[in-house]
């Protein structure tokens, strides 16, 4: 394929709810331009949903692109997921997209998913398009899905297209801006034909409202404007690009993806009035990956020096690692030497390509822009930077939601477990809104995503593209213990055997100390009770003791010990010995000072729509939980809480079923505070069934 200038890129990321046909319409848009056959997503044929469990569900699971050549202009397109679990993959594609193209359903209107990925084009200040699809269904209604964008987002929502016809009688479009109307054959093909009389009132006060938004976006249109009552085409057609690229503008269309209807339209609009990456103000980065100092800039020109944005990571199994990314300033060839400053390692590109669906084709050289794709780089990963060695910037990674969901996740067999670490780690490169690691208490490893569906789609990737089968269970609770009351208790450990003896001997006193205090070891002993080199193994022996707990088996915390005597043996005494006698002086304490369990207490903040805010709060309250405030984040009412970890492992699925997915929340660690009795009782229960808490040797 031919490099394009930056004026004739368009990047555009489709975005919005799930099935309201975001995939169907880029295959569809790629049929019209001619730049590949017309895949169906019910047939399991389009250029992007390309992974078998991505056809099978009929969703997409990640970013997928394309792109295709229209009247000398190059549109790359970025297919986002709809679905809650997936949707946090927007945010990538937006950061890098120039023009976000919103995908609406005809008979549902703005859905959930509609308004997050709204949210996340204004985080980045992105331009938008507006599509309204499926018009050609029963049921669908453009003007009422047209009514709940305007509400929902801003009165700047305009048609550009109106349709003629409605659900099954959907053939044309009219066109508002030029003012002509089109009816199209079934490959797509537009045919003008005379502007209906039909709904003409409808065309008029569109056109009025287009006009009207044209004259806001500038102070000597407004003046004119106000003089005359109306512009001039002269003043209209220049100044639309404008007020679309500064987001004072949003336009809409009509179309059905599946029937072909309004889309070469949309295709025309695009290449006139979407804007492209030089329309953009410079970015901003940092000179290292320290991220300090002064910000510096890069101007989306070919006269800049090189620098690119890696926003995605494909694992393909036949190609290897495949990052893609969006050339930010200046120009590069295939075979270029540039640094990776994220992570201060040079990089030498090899062939330059670009990415449709799993399809690559080589390229010389890319303009600033433009997207492309590179293999098999030996360092670079989503979020870094690329850039000449001699003038380096690092630009901010985007940044994923926190995971909502966590699984234990444990191999099913000893070949299983020892393949896991590297396929994980390879589906992790893809999909940097996972995390995987391994709990230092409980000892399991621990996946985590943005919902169920998610880690199932990881899961099925481990035994499909890596054969390695997992279960998947509830992560365990990390319980602690603590003691509540104060002892003084003796260890001694003595063992004859024949020929040298162990004696270790050792008085001590536990005490109750305050949360988050930890372990506190106090020496009192005044004299050589006990020698100088043996008291350290002391206090290393009741830590190994507290390690394993004293009632279910979890880590002993919060707690003094203070050495106040003991005796020795010149020759039977040694390390081993007073380590076992501090064992011993552990197991005798605990029979004295009410061990109890200790559970974790997690930062909770709950976004949700303020009509179901009382729900949520009485949902938290029936967890335990302690609701501490709550204030408005734009239209959203945030619920700060704290609620202890095991009440909140299922909490995504609760959250999803009051707010209809518009809910998300986020947590962290508090602190610890005692688990009541009745919970305690079951934990302790479940810790002997399970054999975690085990007898011990009184001879160690």
């Amino acid at each position: 394929m031919k490099a394009f200038a930056t004026e004739n890129i368009r990047n555009m990321a489709v975005i919005g709810h799930g099935d309201a046909g975001k995939t169907q319409l880029v295959s569809s848009l790629l049929y019209i331009s001619g730049a590949a056959r017309w895949g169906k997503v019910d047939e399991g044929t389009t250029i992007t949903d390309y992974e078998e469990d991505s056809i099978a569900r009929k969703i997409s699971l990640n970013n997928n692109f394309a792109h295709l050549e229209y009247k000398d202009t190059k549109v790359n397109l970025i297919d986002t997921p709809g679905y809650a679990a997936f949707v946090s993959h927007a945010r990538p594609a937006l950061r890098v997209a120039d023009c976000a193209l919103v995908v609406v359903d005809g008979v549902h209107g703005i859905e959930v998913q509609t308004e997050k990925t709204w949210q996340y084009a204004n985080e980045f200040l992105l331009p938008r398009f507006m599509v309204i699809n499926k018009i050609d269904k029963e049921h669908a209604d453009f003007g009422h899905a047209l009514e709940t964008a305007t509400s929902s987002f801003a009165r700047s929502i305009v048609p550009f297209t109106l349709p003629i016809g409605a659900e099954g009688n959907f053939k044309g479009v009219v066109d508002v801006v030029h003012q002509k109307a089109y009816e199209f054959d079934a490959n797509g093909k537009a045919k003008e034909i005379p502007l209906p009389e039909a709904g003409r009132d409808v065309f008029e006060r569109t056109r009025e409202r287009l006009i009207e938004i044209v004259a806001e976006s500038d102070d000597a249109l407004m003046e004119k404007y106000f003089e005359t009552g109306t512009l001039d085409e002269s003043d209209i057609y220049p100044n639309l690009a404008k007020a679309i690229a500064s987001s004072k503008l949003c336009p809409v269309y009509a179309v059905s993806a599946n029937t072909l209807v309004g889309l070469q339209i949309l295709l025309d609009h695009i290449v006139e009035f979407a804007p492209n990456p030089a329309t953009h103000e410079a970015e901003y980065g940092f000179k290292d990956n320290e991220m300090t100092g002064d910000r510096i800039s890069r101007k989306y020109s070919n006269d800049e020096p090189f620098s690119a944005y890696v926003f995605r990571t494909i694992a393909d199994p036949f190609a290897g690692r495949i990052n893609v990314m969006k050339v930010i300033s200046g120009k590069i060839g295939a075979d270029a030497t540039v640094q990776n400053t994220s992570r201060d390692a040079a990089e030498r590109l090899g062939a330059l390509h670009v990415i449709s669906g799993k399809t690559l084709d080589k390229i010389q050289e890319a303009a600033t822009g433009d997207i492309i794709a590179v293999v098999k780089l030996k360092e670079t990963q989503t979020g870094d930077t690329l850039a000449d060695k001699a003038n380096p910037i690092v630009f901010p990674a985007v940044e994923y939601p926190e995971a909502a969901i966590a699984f234990a996740i444990e191999p099913k067999s000893r070949a299983d477990e020892d393949k896991i670490s590297v396929a994980l780690h390879k589906i992790l490169e893809e999909d940097p809104s996972l995390h995987f690691d391994r709990d230092a208490q409980t000892k399991e490893f621990i996946l985590s995503g943005s919902g169920q569906l998610h880690i199932e789609t990881v899961v099925k990737k481990l035994a499909d593209r890596y054969h390695v089968e997992v279960a998947l269970h509830p992560p365990k609770v990390p319980y602690k213990e603590t003691i509540t009351g104060t002892a003084e208790v003796q260890g001694r450990h003595k063992k004859q055997s024949g020929g040298r003896g162990q004696f270790g001997d050792c008085k001590v006193i536990f005490e109750p100390l305050e949360r988050g205090a930890g372990f506190e070891w106090v020496d009192k002993i005044f004299g050589g009770a006990v020698p100088q080199n043996f008291r350290p193994a002391i206090e290393k022996g009741i830590i190994e003791a507290a390690a394993g707990g004293a009632v279910a088996g979890y880590p002993m915390v919060d707690f003094k010990v203070t050495l106040i005597d003991g005796s020795y043996h010149t020759v039977d005494s040694d390390e081993h010995s007073f380590r076992a006698a501090g064992r011993k002086a552990f197991r005798a304490a605990m029979e004295k000072v009410k061990p109890t369990l200790l559970e974790p207490i997690m930062d909770v903040e709950v976004f949700t729509p303020q009509e179901v805010s009382g729900d949520i709060m009485g949902d938290l309250n029936s967890r335990r939980g302690r609701v501490g405030g709550m204030e408005m984040r734009g239209k959203q009412q945030v619920i700060k809480a704290k609620v202890p970890l095991s009440e909140m492992l299922d909490y995504q699925s609760k959250l999803n079923s009051v707010t209809q997915a518009r809910g998300s929340y986020h947590m962290q660690f508090s602190h610890y505070d005692p688990l009541p009795g009745n919970l305690a009782q079951k934990v302790i229960d479940e810790a002997v069934a399970s054999g975690r808490v085990r007898a011990h040797d009184d001879d160690d």
